[in-house]
């Protein structure tokens, strides 16, 4: 292995501003995954099976900007050519999208009209759910792909991904922590829900500033040393999908992530009401069975 130069050894600093980046990532994962089925069939009163349609479309549409934001953001496009030599292919999204991530989060726990409209319920929280996922999208995938781009180093990739795991799982906590709170000192639902969709929503944006601005000067350096990495990707799309399906051991990883994320997801959703509905505790306590 190459041994590191002296421009390739990042900071403390450098390296927990980069793990930063993944909090809000974490923060309003948990939130959606803890209470948002709760939020909408009992604070909303939308009907379960529009409820549970409405975040189907979320998912079937975040599956969909996935790959798209993906390529774009590999291939430079969108942004002019004045701002990706000032900014480079990743930062730019995530500077971009920073503000209706937060924005978009936090309109989730609003309830725009009376449980009687239930067609106009379901129609502004699957908008807002497209939304939400086409923005955590635009701020979260670029910010995965910055790993490779800030250092060459295996060690120091792994580093990488330590500070950002301990930010992922840190702020998840933080996140049901502070739902705790809230639920023990609000008394109406509305405003419980409204009051942790405003607040993560404060606490998801700052970490992605940090990130940005915190990380910067490392790309410059490892772009100063490796122009390469600033060249846009230029192979098809059916051609990177063929790399990509003719990997095997790859394609074993994403299977045993997909099988143990849907166990969380599952698990995450069915507790509020089995907390609250079953076992007939507050509504606070749910995070202690997380």
């Amino acid at each position: 292995m190459n041994k590191t130069t002296p421009i390739d050894r990042m900071t403390f600093a450098t390296k927990l501003a980069y793990g930063a980046g993944d909090a809000g990532a974490a923060i309003t994962t948990i939130m959606l995954l803890s209470y948002l089925s709760p939020f909408l069939t009992d604070v909303a009163h939308l009907s379960p099976g529009l409820a549970g349609q409405s975040q189907l479309v979320g998912k079937i549409w975040d599956a969909v900007n996935d790959p798209m934001v993906g390529v774009l953001s590999d291939r430079g496009q969108i942004f002019s050519d004045k701002i990706r030599q000032r900014w480079g292919r990743r930062y730019p999204w995530m500077l971009w999208g920073a503000i209706p991530f937060g924005v978009f989060f936090a309109l989730q726990w609003i309830v725009p009209f009376p449980e009687t409209n239930q067609w106009g319920l379901f129609a502004f929280y699957t908008l807002i759910s497209i939304l939400f996922n086409t923005f955590f999208t635009v701020v979260n995938l670029p910010y995965t792909a910055l790993t490779a781009e800030l250092t060459q180093d295996y060690h120091e990739r792994t580093s990488l991904s330590s500070f950002r795991f301990t930010f992922s799982i840190g702020g998840s906590i933080i996140a049901l922590l502070l739902a705790r709170t809230v639920f023990q000192n609000i008394q109406t639902p509305e405003t419980q829900y409204l009051t942790i969709g405003v607040i993560c929503a404060v606490i998801s944006v700052f970490p992605v500033f940090w990130c940005v601005f915190g990380t910067y000067a490392r790309s410059q350096a490892v772009l100063a040393q490796h122009p390469e990495e600033a060249a846009p990707v230029t192979g098809s799309l059916l051609s990177e999908l063929q790399i990509v399906f003719s990997n095997r051991p790859f394609l074993f990883v994403v299977g045993i992530y997909l099988c143990s994320w849907f166990s969380v997801q599952l698990t995450a959703a069915v507790i509020p009401y089995f907390v609250v509905s079953y076992m007939r505790l507050p509504q606070q306590d749910s995070p202690l069975v997380i």
